[in-house]
């Protein structure tokens, strides 16, 4: 995973920012995202960070399928 295109960095900086927000919310209770955006478009930015997270998923399959013989 070290070549990542455009799309990977930015899916790997989407999954970072909602990992840190998930910490957030087990340790301090609260809910950045939420607070900052508001709850509809809160909402949305999760469903993003669960694309991103997919996305990811699949270069790293695309990733262990190239170096299986």
């Amino acid at each position: 995973m070290k070549d990542l295109n455009l799309y990977g960095w930015i899916a790997l900086i989407i999954v970072l920012v909602g990992g840190i927000n998930l910490g957030l919310m087990g340790l301090l209770n609260t809910d950045i995202i939420m607070s900052i955006f508001g709850a509809l478009l809160g909402r949305l930015i999760f469903i993003v960070v669960g694309v991103a997270a997919g996305y990811l998923c699949y270069l790293i399959y695309l990733e262990k399928m190239k170096k299986t013989p």
